[in-house]
This record gives C-alpha cells, sequence and structure tokens, in this order.
C-alpha cells in the first residue's frame, strides 16, 4: 500500500482535483476515498485495464512563490482539499475505467461530499532522478 512506485516513460498522467463541501474534512472521506482507490488498484492494473500507479494527497496549504507566477495569496483559495494522481498505459484505459460501475458506484459515493472534482490529464513529456541514484 505504501510501496514506492515506478512510473514508465510514456504513459499519461491524471490529476484529480477534489473541493469538499463546507463542514466536510480530509477525513470524512478517508474510508469512501480509500475504497475508491482499491476498486482502481484490485480490478484495473492488468495490461487490459491500464492502471500503472496512483498518490492521493492532501492540500498542505503551502504554494512556492518562487515557482508560481500568479497570485499566490488567490491560489491558495482556489485549490482543492484533496488531489489524486493516477498514472495509466492510456487515456483510453482510464476512460473505460471510469467508466465502469464498479468504479462508478465508489466515485459517486465520494461525489456527495464535494462541491467539485476536475481531473486533467497530462502526457508524459521528461522525467529523470539525480545523477548517481
Amino acid at each position: 500500500m505504501f510501496n514506492p512506485i515506478e512510473i514508465p516513460f510514456g504513459c499519461v498522467m491524471l490529476f484529480n482535483e477534489v473541493n469538499l463541501k463546507d463542514g466536510i474534512s480530509v477525513e470524512d472521506v478517508e474510508l469512501t476515498l480509500g475504497e475508491m482507490c482499491n476498486v482502481v488498484k484490485n480490478n484495473y492494473g492488468d495490461d487490459n485495464g491500464g492502471f500503472i500507479a496512483g498518490q492521493v494527497y492532501e492540500n498542505s496549504g503551502f504554494i512556492s512563490g518562487e515557482g508560481s507566477f500568479e497570485n499566490v495569496e488567490k491560489a491558495k483559495e482556489e485549490r482543492g482539499e484533496i488531489v489524486i494522481v493516477t498514472f495509466w498505459k492510456t487515456f483510453e484505459q482510464h476512460e473505460k475505467s471510469h467508466a465502469d460501475e464498479l468504479f462508478k458506484s465508489k466515485f459517486d459515493e465520494l461525489l456527495e461530499f464535494c462541491d467539485d472534482a476536475n481531473e486533467l490529464g497530462y502526457k508524459m513529456l521528461w522525467q529523470g532522478t539525480p545523477e548517481g541514484h
């Protein structure tokens, strides 16, 4: 569950920013989120499913003033409480898995706690590690 992940070059990354409803905390959705992630991990990870790996992050409130071009204070107000990052062999495999009723039922449970969720796809252009590692 907490093992290091390896991301193969050429995969796609989906970045899902989740905004919780007022009065809902990350702790309120942890079980639902965990169940949803397990459905993905356990059901879509073969060659046909295309799931490679994923990570979930809680917004910690810090934004780099050195790496940001926008108004940092405004950016803090507009960011979601949770980010779900998943890696897939293809975007089409991601879409097929998320259209499946098994996944949709768990995602719908999460959405009951949310104002909105936006999932953006990205194609990998570069990856690397420090020399000597």
